[in-house]
């Protein structure tokens, strides 16, 4: 809202072109002299006598409030929504175009909201190319914005800055971001089947490289219970943006305002296939665990067609490395080798845990085969990546894999050196150096 001196010049300019008098004006619910005084700058207005005002004059609360038509703040918003649609339908580097200009738009204009909103969509479409660093200046930029907005608010962006610290190798603190906020949105009472879908997805992929299996599976099961509670209607969302259109031309702009925010929530909640392909991923894993390779294929082949959809390039390879192992438990090794070494032909965009994972698999195919030099080969890479992450777990693993294979090549003393390494990375089944888990929101069922 501007100074008083500032509005109350809007209010007197207005009545005049109106030609209403300040009695005209204020009856029946304030006085003439209430007017003059606010038209002289010596009051500032209340919400109520601003919407009071601006409906008597024929124009918006912003308007009068700001001085910007409230068009302006609505073409915006519409604009905003088409970006979220082309994002939730993959096109990420045209939308991030259309997201850099709004952002400047809404800077412009002075709207924090919709600040936040083109940040997010920054955030996003930087995550599927693979500009973790510009991700996670993004998220925390919209986070900022949002500080005072409740946390179901915040969620993208929370979301968003764990999964930039995820792929950049920083697990434990992917961790931290995001159990905090499941706990605090415990706390809170403001329980939101969305923001948990969003925070529990989003939990899984550290909690597996971390060696938290329980933790993992529990999180994938509250996200899937809940997703149910999430509409996902694509459709209904084109029909309110064509509405928004259609009101926003008869100067409409509440109207238009209103169903704009039908079809911006409902583009969120498409990107949530994104979340709920990791929920798919998770089952994968755990029928991959339990011997059920057949039925691992079909969840890890749907969490990938799911992502691939999207063009969600960082999130595909990540499912990717669990298919290729499960083709090679299969027999298939042909087929998981392509799939492996077409990951590596990406480079190190999909973070040090994936290329790692990807080298770990690679060696255990070369060395099914009888192909000890190259196994040894990938497993010194993967070493070296997986060192850099921190995924302790697949690390003491590795080191059994090279120790194991250096031993029967006859060299004792450097088996010896690369078990110690592993012993030191060993941590029970399930069990991570995480503190507690966080406490799961009572969520009534529908």
């Amino acid at each position: 809202m501007d100074e008083p001196a500032e509005i109350g010049r809007r209010v007197q300019k207005l009545r005049s072109q109106r030609g209403l008098t300040q009695r005209q004006l204020a009856e029946p619910s304030y006085t003439p002299a209430y007017i003059s005084t606010l038209e002289s700058g010596k009051v500032r207005p209340s919400e109520a006598a601003l919407r009071f005002l601006a409906d008597r004059l024929g124009t918006s609360y912003e308007e009068l409030a700001t001085g910007r038509p409230a068009h302006l703040a609505t073409e915006l918003r519409l604009a905003l929504t088409d970006a979220h649609r082309q994002l939730a339908t993959g096109a990420a580097d045209e939308a991030a175009v259309r997201y850099r200009r709004l952002l400047t738009d809404a800077e412009h204009l002075g709207l924090a909201p919709e600040q936040a909103e083109a940040l997010l969509g920054l955030g996003d479409c930087a995550l599927e190319s693979g500009e973790l660093a510009d991700a996670g200046r993004h998220f925390q930029d919209a986070e900022r914005l949002l500080a005072d907005a409740p946390l179901p608010r915040r969620a993208r962006a929370i979301r968003g800055r764990a999964v930039a610290h995820l792929l950049a190798g920083e697990l434990r603190y992917a961790c931290y971001l995001l159990e905090s906020a499941i706990d605090e949105l415990g706390a809170s009472g403001l329980v939101d089947p969305e923001a948990l879908v969003i925070l529990y997805a989003a939990v899984i992929g550290p909690y597996i490289d971390l060696g938290a299996h329980a933790r993992a599976a529990h999180a994938a099961e509250l996200a899937l219970a809940l997703a149910p509670q999430v509409d996902d209607p694509a459709l209904v969302a084109g029909m309110h943006r064509q509405v928004a259109r259609t009101f926003l031309a008869e100067g409409r702009t509440a109207d238009a305002d209103a169903s704009l925010a039908k079809a911006q929530a409902i583009y969120q909640q498409l990107r949530l296939r994104t979340d709920l392909a990791h929920c798919h991923w998770m089952r994968g894993y755990i029928k991959a665990q339990n011997g059920e390779l057949a039925l691992a294929e079909r969840e890890f082949r749907t969490a990938r067609d799911m992502l691939t959809a999207k063009r969600a390039t960082l999130f595909t390879a990540q499912v990717e490395v669990e298919l290729a192992d499960v083709l090679r438990r299969l027999g298939r090794y042909d087929e998981a080798s392509d799939l492996l070494m077409a990951l590596l032909d990406l480079g190190d965009r999909h973070g040090a845990v994936h290329a790692g994972g990807a080298h770990r698999l690679l060696g255990l195919i070369a060395e099914e085969r009888g192909q000890s030099e190259t196994a040894e080969e990938h497993y010194v890479t993967a070493l070296g990546l997986l060192e850099r992450s921190g995924a302790s777990g697949d690390l003491a693993d590795l080191c059994r894999l090279l120790g194991d294979l250096l031993r029967r090549s006859g060299r004792t003393e450097a088996a010896l050196d690369v078990y110690r390494t592993g012993l030191g990375h060993r941590a029970a089944p399930g069990t991570t150096t995480l503190g507690p888990a966080p406490t799961a929101p009572a969520v009534p069922r529908l």
